[in-house]
């Protein structure tokens, strides 16, 4: 019996005709209703005519987390008064409740995404809508782009919601309106009417902000605090939020002898858990959750609220290969949905651990995923779609450039698309999977090694990081999920068996016949791919582990369809007569190890002391004390991070692999050939073999390639500067004659004022003196200033007024011929001179039209006046400094009248004789 007064008491009935009305007019709509209104689930029931008298249609509704899914799905079986199965069911990826008579359907939307894959009419759907929009989940967004492009091209008909509590309604009307002329009909439904207080509550001393996984244990403990707090004040349900399962659980260690029962859900809780905390409970209760109980899920009982006031987003490095989950501060939007959680059923209050002052500096939305995650997924879904390059999909931000260079990167090497960007037959098998690319090729690949069994079992551990207490060894990990019987053991059990069936060729002549079956054939209107499967869990939704293991680098070369060789390495030869690597007799160590390499080629490491390794993509990585891994020579790592202002990786989950199978697994990074290079002061030319950053062998070499020598010499003078060569006075002298008139006259006269310029220029100048160069102490023999007068502008017969634009020399009133100095950069040239041997020059001697700055000096050939304007000291200056210094020097002339004096070098005896 459907329950008529829960139906009638939802906020959002009130704007269900106006969103009915939107669809019918334009096919598209946004609805805006704050949490709890009803917008999940009264909504669907009234859009599939279950309830309200309306036209009978197929519903479908995406969530982005299976848990919300289930959830959903149960509450509108509840209001119909019967059973999850019946109108109302729901899948999950390993799950499904629905039949025949199901009307209404909750998924998750990586379930839908492939869904529309393989069928893109969506055949048989009415209606779909995109619950919480508003987490920009890339799933989400990619769905929303692929209906749109049905909607456009195949079934206009098809009507779509984009539903969420806070959302940006402007960017999503735009997009569901195509871009048309206002968008989308935006519709907006009254929120619930119980009031919820806050009541900020920041930590009396201040804490370290997150970095990287980091949080700091004073701001856990305060958060603790301030649920014992929250306790003591209020009464009803706690819900606590937190960013992930670890600070969860070190939370809940701080919660002991609480008077209430302490829950922990996430995307990992066993679902007995989940159904417990989604259920009326008899007792008080503490819930502390990651973000999935943000949205779609009414939690009974919950008054209270304490938030944390931190999130996990995924953040890659593409650089080094390495991904992880970084803890951020959560959003604005996030903070009011955590908040309304507590207003759902009555009157609540949220506790903010943070100022009321910081509130205003969080960012108003959570990043969108497509602009901070790995996108090689999203990528190759995008090419089975049609639409390599996503250039033509209708998304709220389009993806970056870098990420989707990385991700085609990826893509190509294992075959999944051609260097064009065209989806492969391999392609589409591995988007079948519902895995990463990365897990796909190891799946593939693998399979072929160990047997399709053992391989679904290890990619299956790499699809969902083991628990920690699981341990770092991925092979231990592996042994202990086998004989586990905690719920990640029983979501490992299920999901091998998922991708072993789809691995075997029984399971894939299973499903080609049911695609065919249920008319799944590409669609030529669009010219799109077909594909199956569900999507790996979503990190972010599930708190998955603290650390991911994002593709970012390119990996082997593989022709399309075809699968490499893996049993030349020692590790999988056949053990006793008969077997072969397919036979999957290969022991645990060296099995675990193969997959992990095929997955993350450029993260094999070799060993270069106890418990540190280098990684084939050129990063240092070190394990954690205790691990049983530190004294393998190679390692295969399967997720690591790399810890805030740290030059090395930490190796999350590894496994022990042999040098062949390092070769084998990356072999697109194999290089072997000469290596001639400036290393600590001096020239090194050796034969070497490298897979990636990691030297494999090494040898000298007696006679390297002329090219390379001339190369790595050029990077040691740019590294240590042009001083390496042979520089006289007269060099140095010619170097500043040259700039000097550079800077007055320009034109021909070249730039040398600095290395780089001149090394610019090196072919014109220290030719051939480079090229018969062969270790440093060539360069040192290299005269540079014979050298530089190659620069010379002889061409334009410039060259031949050196000695008069810029003269070395000038001579003076006494016949002394005195050299100028051009060093000044910027400066004017400078005459040293004794002032006797000036006495009658009345004008300032000049050089390319520059006065020169003239420095006076004394008999002892100390500075005693400088000027640029000789006439003007004659008349002032000189008095002062005769005053000065005829006492201290009397043997030296110091006239009345200079300037009609006898210029000297002598003294007064030697004038006298």
């Amino acid at each position: 019996m459907i329950r008529t007064a829960a139906l009638d008491a939802l906020p959002v009935r009130e704007a269900v005709p106006a969103l009915v009305a939107a669809l019918d007019g334009h096919g598209t709509a946004v609805l805006c209703a704050p949490p709890g209104t009803g917008k999940t689930t009264l909504v669907p029931l009234v859009l599939a005519g279950l309830v309200g008298g309306g036209p009978r249609r197929r519903v479908v509704v995406a969530e982005p987390r299976r848990i919300a899914a289930r959830a959903a799905a149960r509450r509108m079986a509840w209001l119909l008064g019967e059973q999850v199965g019946g109108a109302v069911g729901f899948t999950v990826r390993g799950e499904r409740v629905a039949g025949p008579d199901t009307v209404v359907e909750v998924v998750t939307t990586g379930v839908l995404l492939q869904r529309l894959q393989r069928d893109q009419e969506l055949t048989g759907v009415d209606v779909v809508v995109l619950d919480e929009c508003h987490e920009r989940h890339l799933d989400a967004d990619t769905v929303a782009a692929f209906l749109l492009d049905v909607r456009e091209t195949l079934r206009p008909e098809l009507r779509l919601v984009a539903a969420s509590a806070t959302t940006d309604s402007a960017g999503w009307a735009h997009v569901l309106g195509q871009g048309g002329l206002g968008g989308a009909p935006v519709v907006e439904a009254a929120g619930v009417s119980y009031p919820v207080e806050t009541v900020w509550a920041p930590p009396a001393r201040p804490v370290r902000p997150p970095h990287g996984m980091r949080v700091d244990p004073a701001q856990l403990a305060h958060v603790a605090a301030v649920v014992r707090r929250a306790l003591a004040e209020r009464d009803g349900d706690v819900l606590c939020f937190l960013p992930g399962v670890g600070e969860i659980a070190r939370v809940a260690g701080q919660l002991g002898g609480v008077d209430a029962e302490v829950l922990q859900i996430h995307g990992r809780a066993p679902a007995a858990v989940q159904d417990a905390v989604l259920s009326v409970a008899r007792h008080r209760r503490v819930i502390l959750s990651t973000a999935v109980a943000e949205s779609s899920l009414t939690v009974p009982g919950v008054r209270v609220v304490v938030d944390s006031g931190l999130a996990r987003e995924p953040r890659v490095d593409h650089a080094r290969g390495l991904g992880a989950l970084a803890t951020v501060r959560a959003s604005r939007a996030a903070g009011r949905q955590r908040a309304g959680r507590a207003g759902r059923e009555a009157p609540g209050v949220v506790y903010r651990c943070w100022a009321e002052a910081e509130d205003g500096r969080l960012a108003a939305f959570p990043s969108p995923e497509i602009r901070i995650a790995d996108l090689a997924q999203f990528a190759l879904q995008a090419a089975c779609w049609g639409d390599p390059d996503a250039a033509g999909l209708a998304l709220l931000d389009p993806p970056p450039a870098g990420a989707m260079a990385a991700a085609r990167e990826v893509l190509v090497a294992v075959g999944a698309v051609s260097p064009a960007g065209a989806v492969t037959a391999r392609g589409h098998r591995m988007a079948r999977l519902g895995l990463h690319p990365r897990l796909a090729r190891a799946l593939l690949d693998g399979s072929a090694a160990l047997g399709a069994r053992r391989a679904a079992e290890l990619v299956a551990l790499l699809s969902e990081e083991p628990p920690r207490e699981y341990g770092d060894d991925l092979a231990g990990a592996w042994r202990q999920a086998r004989a586990g019987g905690d719920a990640y053991a029983a979501r490992w059990r299920t999901e091998a068996r998922r991708l072993e069936r789809a691995v075997s060729p029984a399971g894939r002549t299973a499903e080609t016949g049911a695609g065919a079956a249920a008319g799944t054939a590409p669609r030529t209107p669009l010219g799109r791919g077909t594909a199956a499967g569900d999507q790996p869990p979503d990190p972010r939704a599930s708190n998955a582990g603290e650390a991911a293991s994002p593709a970012s680098a390119a990996l082997e070369e593989t022709t399309p369809g075809r699968n490499p060789v893996l049993s030349a390495s020692p590790a999988f030869e056949a053990r006793g007569p008969g077997r072969s690597p397919g036979s999957g007799a290969a022991p645990d160590d060296a099995a675990a190890g193969l997959i992990a390499a095929l997955a993350f080629p450029e993260r094999v490491a070799k060993a270069r002391g106890e418990g540190a390794f280098l990684m084939a993509n050129g990063t240092a990585a070190e394990l954690g004390d205790g691990s049983r891994l530190r004294s393998a020579p190679w390692l295969a790592v399967a997720v690591a991070d790399r810890p805030p202002h740290s030059a090395s990786a930490r190796v999350r989950l590894g496994a022990v692999i042999d040098e062949d199978t390092a070769r084998t697994a990356a072999a697109h990074l194999l290089t072997a050939g000469e290596e001639v290079r400036w290393e600590d002061g001096d020239l090194v030319a050796r034969a070497a073999e490298r897979l990636g950053a990691i030297e494999l062998a090494v040898r000298p070499l007696r006679t390297p390639d002329p090219a390379l020598v001339r190369a790595a010499l050029l990077d040691g003078l740019r590294a240590e500067g042009l001083g390496l060569l042979r520089w006289s006075p007269d060099a140095l002298t010619l170097r500043a004659r040259l700039g000097f008139l550079h800077r007055t006259l320009g034109g021909a006269w070249p730039d040398v004022a600095d290395d780089r310029t001149l090394l610019e220029r090196a072919d014109d100048w220290l030719e051939p003196e480079l090229s018969r160069a062969r270790r440093r102490a060539d360069l040192g023999r290299i005269d540079a200033g014979q050298a530089l007068n190659r620069l010379l502008p002889w061409a334009t017969g410039e060259a031949v007024r050196l000695d008069e634009l810029a003269p070395e020399r000038l001579e003076v009133p006494s016949g002394s011929r005195i050299r100028v100095d051009y060093s000044a950069e910027h400066g004017q040239p400078v005459l040293a001179v004794k002032l006797q041997e000036l006495f009658g020059l009345a004008e300032t001697p000049r050089v390319a039209g520059v006065p020169v700055l003239v420095h006076l000096l004394s008999p002892a050939g100390r500075p005693a006046a400088v000027t640029a304007d000789l006439a003007s000291f004659w008349q002032g200056g000189y008095r002062a400094v005769r005053a000065e210094l005829r006492g201290r020097y009397p043997k030296h002339p110091w006239p009345e009248d200079p300037a009609t004096a006898e210029p000297t070098r002598h003294t007064n005896a030697r004038l006298r004789r």
